[in-house]
């Protein structure tokens, strides 16, 4: 909405629908300098809040500057900010999440005053703006929530000499806060999405029909009911393939030695072909019930026009699922010994009691077996036409069971006197608000294709592939997505150094050795290991998806791991802490004020880091902006790993 709200300050129509990278945005009259400012501009700005969020956790300015260094000068950070993409405003306000509740944390002495209200408040702006541009703020969420949870304990200790009342009106006032001014300003910005699009557009298959019977101008509205006798197409609610037979038989034996039927192919097809017209019958051959409508809980048969025969599931394993049944069809020719395995019950999810074109989503539950005809995404061998198979699915609760009819053979809207605009109708925000939720959920979950330049997590810290983004064969010039890598691998480096000094300063404790002072003993973890809980909750939780993941997911880890890098190089080379930080409250005793010292070795360190990380962003920026192309031994002298496969590197 961010993106939109620039494109229609800039006088952008959207006629350019972004469907092929690479396409010219200047030929197209496409205003991408405008639209690119804005992920640039929350991409710069993510760097002095950055730098702010170090300094009021109460480190060095020298720290504090080389955490905004680290973030301005890394490649992959640069690449993503330059681009009409998501991340940098995911960054922006995540860093703004951290930072604001660094800020009411400082407040603790003075609770309830209006500033402390005012930074917990903007605490839970910033985490629902985080997460309402990608669920990945949820780890945010997780983040604040981890340092709320030890707060309140920390509040619950007896020595606090709070009542449990006290105790109590804390742990409301960041429910208040943190939950549901979040959960309002969520709800909010989706109430502005709906209030905007009202119109139906090419996403509208997602959703139930319900759903886009609310929209204006949708499809649901030249719904035809279907009766008996009328032959009609029938598509996959998910993958919106076509039921299809054709003439040509199962194989009798699969490679894996298994045996078929050996009887007519039924598959999902993904063009509009006239082998996917098929006729709805009843299942008393009897009783026809011709021009009669098509109701919820009818049991049907559906009759294959092109080959007359009928449409059958039974039991016998189908081609590529040996726990689903076979789907193929029974010739007419035939006897009618076999009926029973022909008749299917329509179970309408959605569109009313009676089967409409368009409008009804149904399943159809053979009478038989119990199983429910079904298709996936996997596509059959050579002998299948690579068409998507069909089959008998046993699972009747799966939710991709859905089918829908799209057309009546013959007829249209306007001859059955339907041409009359019908009204919208209305659905509540709250359904259509938790139904997008989930169709999100699910649908990112569901991106488990196969991409050349997906990796895995344990691989993203460490660089150990990229992303190619665009390319310009003529000019030789390309972007590829790739991290600072030295910058990254010393940050990675300083994730094991807090690891190593936590275990090493709880080992000497347990022995009554106290090597750290008090001060950094504490700033160490509740910065510092504060940082370290927000890179690992926003890093682990990736190991736990299923989904094709890729280099970019790992941004907001990064920032959080050079955040470490930076106070990693304070923990070691400036001596002591500055104190206190927090701002005094009205029964707060005088504490010394007392000032790290930062002595040049921190500063030649320091150096060091800079002349390295930026040496190293330099190096790679060719890739990272694509404005300038590098001939084949360059490109091959940036080739760190051998997984980095650049292109025109031969």
């Amino acid at each position: 909405m961010m993106l939109a709200a620039m494109g229609y300050l800039l006088g952008y129509d959207g006629h350019f629908l972004f469907d092929n990278i690479g396409d010219n945005y200047i030929t197209n009259n496409v205003p991408y300098i405008g639209l690119r400012a804005l992920p640039a501009f929350l991409g710069a700005m993510t760097v002095p809040v950055v730098y702010m969020t170090m300094r009021e956790a109460g480190f060095p300015i020298l720290t504090c500057a080389l955490a905004g260094f680290f973030v301005t000068f890394d490649n992959m950070l640069v690449t993503q900010t330059r681009l009409i993409l998501l991340d940098s405003m995911l960054v922006f306000f995540m860093v703004c999440s951290i930072y604001s509740y660094v800020k009411f944390y400082k407040m603790r002495n003075s609770p309830f005053s209006v500033r402390w209200w005012s930074w917990l408040i903007a605490t839970g702006v910033s985490i629902a703006l985080t997460t309402s541009v990608k669920m990945v703020g949820l780890f945010t969420v997780a983040t604040i929530g981890v340092a709320v949870l030890c707060d309140l304990w920390d509040l619950l200790d007896i020595r606090r000499r709070l009542t449990m009342q006290e105790v109590m009106n804390h742990f409301w006032a960041r429910a208040i806060g943190l939950i549901l001014v979040p959960t309002i300003v969520y709800l909010f910005w989706f109430y502005v999405h709906f209030a905007i699009l009202t119109h139906s557009g090419p996403g509208d298959d997602f959703m139930s029909t319900e759903f886009q019977e609310s929209l204006q101008g949708n499809t649901m509205a030249d719904g035809i009911f279907i009766k008996y006798g009328d032959n009609i197409t029938v598509r996959h609610k998910d993958t919106s393939v076509y039921l299809h037979s054709h003439p040509h038989q199962y194989p009798l034996r699969y490679d894996d030695g298994r045996i078929s039927s050996a009887g007519q192919q039924v598959t999902g097809y993904s063009h509009v072909d006239p082998n996917n017209v098929w006729q709805i019958a009843t299942d008393d051959v009897n009783n026809p019930k011709i021009g009669e409508q098509v109701k919820d809980k009818d049991v049907i048969r559906l009759l294959h026009v092109a080959t007359s025969s009928w449409l059958l599931a039974h039991d016998v394993a189908s081609p590529t699922m040996s726990t689903n049944e076979e789907v193929t069809t029974y010739s007419t020719q035939e006897d009618g010994s076999r009926i029973n395995e022909t008749t299917f019950q329509i179970v309408l999810e959605s569109g009313g009691e009676k089967l409409r074109t368009m409008a009804s989503n149904f399943k159809l539950l053979h009478q038989d077996t119990k199983v429910a005809v079904w298709t996936h995404s996997q596509k059959l061998p050579a002998w299948g036409f690579e068409q998507q198979e069909v089959n008998g699915n046993k699972n009747l609760l799966q939710k991709s069971n859905l089918w829908w009819s799209d057309s009546i053979e013959g007829k249209n809207a306007s001859e059955i006197n339907e041409e009359a605009i019908k009204p919208v109708k209305k659905r509540a925000f709250i359904l259509k608000f938790l139904e997008l939720q989930g169709k999100m959920l699910s649908h990112n979950a569901g991106l488990t294709a196969s991409h050349p330049y997906q990796s895995m997590p344990i691989e993203w810290p460490f660089l150990a592939k990229g992303i190619s983004f665009w390319t310009q064969n003529d000019t030789r010039k390309q972007i590829y997505l790739l991290g600072n890598p030295v910058g990254m691998w010393i940050a990675i480096g300083s994730l094991a150094v807090i690891v190593g000094v936590a275990g090493a300063d709880a080992l000497s404790r347990r022995r009554g050795f106290y090597p750290l002072n008090q001060d950094v003993q504490k700033r160490f973890y509740s910065a510092t290991g504060f940082f370290f809980v927000g890179w690992v909750l926003h890093y682990v939780p990736f190991f736990l998806m299923g989904r094709a993941l890729f280099l970019h997911h790992y941004m907001p880890a990064l920032v959080f791991s050079y955040m470490i890098l930076a106070a990693v190089h304070g923990f070691i080379f400036v001596e002591g802490v500055d104190g206190p930080i927090s701002e005094p409250g009205p029964e707060t005793r005088p504490r010394r004020i007392q000032r790290a010292v930062v002595p040049t070795l921190a500063y030649a360190t320091a150096a060091v880091l800079v002349v390295v990380h930026l040496g190293s962003f330099l190096y790679f920026s060719p890739l990272s902006y694509g404005t300038s192309a590098i001939d084949v031994p360059g490109l091959v002298r940036r080739k760190l790993l051998s997984q980095w496969d650049f292109h025109f590197a031969k």
